[in-house]
């Protein structure tokens, strides 16, 4: 819900990038209440993911340039958003027919990409939902007129939340945390920047520095994420010895 909210008021390729913050918080709280010993690499991990979303903060966009939904749906006729929504729903399909069913269980990969894939599409629909609902409570009648695309959008949301959710846990079922959580969250992330950058063309008015600033705060906080995954399971075999 408060990821909704988010979408609502701010870019999604601020917003998505920013969920590493969540691997932090995890680490923190279960190091203060599950009992768990922070070594020196997740404390450095720590540190790289403070360290990567300021970096992002600083140097991404913060402000929507998308204001109505009705702008938003002339966005999304961009001809390269459309190849790549193609794409998108190419290797979908693909996976649901046949790398998941021989792949799924040898490789974390495939069902990770199908997850982060329609995690990109929901990001999309989330921003038309929420320019929806932003745009009814600002008393835009035009939008009262429209209802029917605003419950499309939210049936969508609901839909690919489910499966995301199906496939995250099968991947969660077949692999441990520590490999699933860094890969889905570079999986969805750069997806989701993609898929903004072409709706939005956020990075078309970013200057140069920040550019650089942005793809820089990101490789952090993606080190970050596999620093805090790959190396707590090491904490778990020295209380398993003791």
């Amino acid at each position: 819900m408060f990821n909704f909210a988010a979408y609502m008021f701010a870019p999604a390729s601020l917003i998505t990038p920013l969920g590493a913050l969540s691997v932090l918080v995890s680490a923190l709280l279960a190091s203060k209440f599950l009992n768990g010993n922070l070594n020196n690499i997740e404390k450095m991990g720590c540190l790289l993911c403070v360290l990567g979303s300021t970096i992002l903060v600083l140097h991404l966009p913060k402000e929507e340039q998308t204001q109505t939904l009705h702008e938003l749906f002339s966005r999304i006729q961009n001809p390269v958003f459309i190849d790549f929504m193609n794409v998108e729903l190419l290797v979908c399909f693909t996976i649901f027919c046949y790398f998941g069913t021989f792949h799924g269980t040898k490789h974390a990969t495939v069902y990770l990409m199908l997850c982060s894939i329609v995690g990109s599409i929901t990001v999309i629909a989330c921003k038309g939902l929420g320019l929806a609902i932003k745009n009814i409570a600002g008393g835009d009648l035009q939008d009262f007129q429209n209802i029917w695309v605003s419950l499309v959008l939210l049936l969508i949301v609901i839909v690919c939340i489910c499966i995301q959710m199906n496939y995250l846990n099968k991947a969660l079922d077949l692999f441990s945390t520590s490999v699933v959580t860094p890969i889905y969250y570079v999986l969805f992330t750069t997806l989701t920047i993609i898929a903004s950058a072409i709706v939005f063309e956020e990075w078309k008015n970013m200057s140069d520095i920040n550019i650089v600033g942005a793809i820089c705060g990101f490789f952090v906080t993606v080190i970050a994420t596999f620093l805090l995954n790959m190396f707590k399971d090491n904490n778990k075999s020295v209380v398993n010895e003791t």
